[in-house]
């Protein structure tokens, strides 16, 4: 006769302790299964803590001296203490959720991508949505750019997509990503917003006025993340095994509709709900709603990129679609949230360098600075070993050369830490042939872009075309830019208004004229207070209304002049 098994919770053992079996024989009747445990709070080490509101001191009494060896006191502090990470330079304020990649129309003529190999085919995927410039805790309806960083499980490794819900960037040097972000923060020295900082920036560094034109229409403030596009920015590569390659980029549009709200709204929907866009995400998935977004590629042949007008590697243009057109191949959905916000949103870790065969980089080099800059960031953010943890882990992986560092979980025990072994077996990788692009030769030289005319071409079009052709666009886009100018130093609005005439004259006076406007608002004399002892009872009741506070003492400047 075989011994009982023994039965365990339904949630498996708790605090490692199983239920005990009665010790009767496989014949006996069966007993109905004895209720789980509550489990009880331990110490880190899994001892039980009997009183965890309690604290040991000399005394019974709230006034008593506390002891340095009440553990459970002492871990619960230390570790309150240090439960806070570095936030995200950018990006830090986001939310997430989970869904998956499908593949509505085929697409490996142009890409060996396993993921993208057949109609159908699904790939889970997670994505962090986010606002650029805010820091973690601040609104979200405000005017910016959001970013959608997704991270699909592919059999061939992680793919990560980071994009932004403007089709072009604010820079195409790479080393002008500091300064582009430290006048996006607070002033060094108040701490406080500086609009003259900003706008000064970008009077110096004027290759961004497209990506202004964006920022200051209503589409940086969408209604939530799911009623916004999002594009790739950068140029990627579709690659095949033959070291043939496509260019291309990304679009991804909502398939709920694109909503922004305007200035005013966005204004007071910050005040009234800060957390409005994870509201709404964490909502609608709570509802049972899939939101969902359709992907296009839009390819660009190597030749045609070689001579073409637009250069391939600025991401401060886009390549015009009536050229280039859009062709779908897959389908974003989103099912479900995030159940631990902390170690999956928050510890999620993305990176441009996050690829898998048939997706390549390019030397564009605002992509070639962020595949420097993303990883590196994550390694001070949550240490050496982001990638082991679950939310970023891939599903297979052998890097046998990674070792130790911050909390390493897998440390490959006694596979050689170097390569190669002769007492490891190694398989044989797939590798790419090399594509033409890459062959380069030249002379190494400091190289910075040059302003040029052809920079204003792109938002002349996005001014008299996009936005003229959309209903109150063009007074929202100049109200926009006017309210915020107008905090800026006069020196700096009068740079930013010759700037925007290079976009269109009538533009650059229509801002002139609104923002000065707003500029005289906030320098008119404010009506002078009237002296509260020089009202009676009966004139502030007036002014200020019958609350059970209003003219309090009144009635003692009454008695003083009887």
């Amino acid at each position: 006769m075989s011994p009982p098994a023994m039965s365990t919770t339904t949630n498996g053992t708790t605090n490692g302790v199983a239920s005990k079996s009665n010790g009767a024989s496989s014949q006996t009747a069966p007993q109905p299964p004895s209720l789980p445990e509550a489990p009880f709070l331990t110490t880190m080490n899994g001892a039980p803590v009997q009183f965890p509101a309690a604290s040991q001191r000399i005394g019974n009494n709230l006034r008593a001296t506390l002891l340095l060896q009440d553990i459970n006191l002492l871990e619960i502090i230390q570790h309150l203490t240090h439960e806070r990470i570095p936030e995200r330079l950018v990006h830090a304020r986001g939310t997430s959720a989970h869904g998956w990649f499908e593949v509505t129309d085929r697409i490996d003529d142009v890409t060996s991508a396993a993921f993208l190999s057949e109609v159908g085919k699904r790939t889970p995927l997670f994505v962090r949505f986010s606002t650029v410039a805010g820091e973690r805790g601040s609104a979200e309806t405000v005017r910016d750019t959001r970013g959608f960083a997704f991270k699909m499980r592919t059999e061939e490794g992680i793919l990560d997509w980071l994009f932004l819900s403007t089709p072009v960037f604010s820079i195409r040097d790479g080393a002008k990503f500091p300064s582009f972000t430290h006048a996006t923060k607070r002033n060094p020295t108040n701490g406080l917003p500086d609009h003259t900082m900003f706008w000064d920036y970008f009077t110096n560094n004027q290759e961004g006025i497209h990506f202004l034109m964006f920022l200051f229409s209503d589409r940086a403030t969408p209604v939530s993340f799911q009623n916004a596009d999002c594009f790739s920015v950068n140029t990627y590569r579709f690659t095949k095994p033959d070291g043939t390659f496509k260019y291309v980029k990304i679009h991804v549009k909502t398939s709920q509709g694109v909503k922004n709200f305007t200035f005013p709204e966005a204004v007071q929907k910050a005040g009234e709900d800060p957390d409005y866009h994870t509201r709404s995400l964490y909502e609608d998935l709570e509802a049972g709603k899939q939101p969902a977004w359709d992907v296009y590629a839009q390819i660009i042949e190597p030749e045609k990129a070689e001579n073409y007008c637009v250069d391939i590697f600025d991401p401060t243009k886009t390549f015009p679609l009536d050229q280039f057109p859009l062709r779908k191949f897959g389908k974003i959905y989103l099912d479900h949230n995030v159940q631990d916000f902390f170690s999956e949103s928050e510890q999620s870790a993305f990176s441009p360098t996050n690829i898998v065969p048939g997706w390549a980089l390019t030397p564009d080099p605002i992509l070639q600075t962020r595949s420097l800059a993303y990883a590196d960031t994550q390694r001070h953010r949550l240490g050496t070993n982001f990638i082991q943890f679950p939310i970023n882990k891939p599903e297979s992986s052998f890097t046998p050369l990674n070792r130790d560092g911050n909390a390493a979980i897998s440390n490959l025990d006694g596979v050689p830490n170097y390569y190669p072994s002769s007492f490891q077996i190694y398989g044989k990788a797939h590798q790419y042939a090399q594509p033409d692009e890459e062959l380069w030769q030249g002379t190494i030289m400091d190289f910075e872009s040059e302003l040029a005319d052809a920079d204003f071409a792109q938002a002349t079009v996005f001014w008299e075309k996009t936005l003229a052709g959309e209903p109150g666009q063009q007074e929202n886009f100049v109200n926009n830019v006017a309210v915020h100018l107008a905090s800026a130093a006069e020196s700096v609005r009068n740079a930013t208004y010759v700037m925007f005439t290079r976009v269109n004259a009538d533009l650059g006076m229509r801002i002139k004229e609104a923002t000065e406007a707003e500029v005289a608002k906030k320098a008119a004399p404010k009506p002078p207070v009237k002296a509260m002892g020089a009202m009676n009872l009966e004139t502030k009741r007036a002014v200020f209304g019958t609350a059970h506070n209003a003219g309090i003492f009144a009635h003692k400047k009454q008695s003083a002049r009887a």
